[in-house]
């Protein structure tokens, strides 16, 4: 492969360098097996923030306990965050539940087709709801994610300082005018950008748009992450016990508990802290 983007980037020379590269190169997931669309929207979630070999195993874990919308959304949100730990970003678990609960109760369990009815679901912005009317429905719509920011940069716009999602958005529509295959050309850009990201060819630092993740290790999501996970162990449980369990001082575990109380993780009961179910 060229390490080099055509001198002239035109959509067709542009198209063709990716297909090239995809058909000698693609990778393979458990969720580009399917075009199920609840199946497609768990992934999607799951890789929010995460890479994807992080992914592939709960994802797979996550699809046979809760194979349907209805298993999702009648499930207590105890199971649910035991299987998602480890994962991290707790609060997509709950968003993926609250939108299953909102598909069983609206579309009759049915996901949504449409891009104002999916961006209407907990957890769901325009780029995650644009992916699964893409790679379930194959619908020819714009979205942007880091891998297809990266291929969109390294072509158009490699020697500029800073290039917003409006600019790329705009290259993205150009490129998918002739396709057909609107799933697998996504794939293909992905899986470009990937590359592209492996062998440090183009960053994402440049985007107005991107946000790196912060440090888990000493930040105050691993102390939320470790009193959730201290309470799905051992609820009910007292502030005094959390104290004993983990290495935290006081004023930390309160604010995390506080936290994790409104955003509907915890219910107090009589002093206890328990999973709300």
């Amino acid at each position: 492969m060229k390490s080099s983007a055509p001198k002239v980037a035109t959509a067709s020379q542009v198209n063709q360098q990716i297909w090239e590269y995809y058909k000698t190169h693609k990778r393979d997931f458990p969720w580009r097996e399917t075009t199920n669309p609840y199946y497609i929207l768990v992934s999607e979630i799951m890789l929010q923030q995460t890479q994807t070999s992080r992914v592939v195993d709960y994802y797979r874990r996550f699809i046979r306990k809760f194979p349907s919308v209805l298993s999702l959304a009648t499930c207590s949100q105890t199971e649910l965050l035991q299987l998602w730990q480890g994962l991290g970003y707790n609060r997509r678990a709950l968003f993926l539940k609250r939108a299953a609960e909102q598909i069983a109760s609206e579309f009759n369990g049915v996901v949504p087709s449409k891009l104002t009815d999916l961006t209407k679901l907990p957890g769901v912005g325009a780029n995650t709801a644009g992916a699964v009317l893409a790679y379930a429905f194959n619908q020819k719509v714009v979205f942007i994610e880091t891998n297809i920011r990266k291929t969109i940069t390294y072509f158009y716009f490699k020697n500029q300082e800073v290039v917003s999602d409006t600019e790329i958005a705009k290259k993205i529509k150009i490129l998918l005018k002739n396709e057909r295959s609107i799933r697998e050309w996504y794939w293909a850009m992905v899986d470009y950008g990937a590359m592209l990201g492996r062998l440090k060819i183009i960053t994402n630092n440049r985007s107005l748009h991107y946000v790196r993740q912060s440090k888990f290790e000493g930040s105050f999501r691993q102390i939320r992450a470790a009193v959730l996970r201290a309470v799905l162990d051992n609820s009910p449980i007292t502030l005094e016990r959390l104290l004993q369990l983990l290495p935290f001082r006081e004023n930390q575990l309160s604010t995390a508990l506080s936290q994790l109380i409104v955003e509907g993780f915890l219910s107090e009961q009589a002093g206890k802290f328990v999973i709300s179910d």
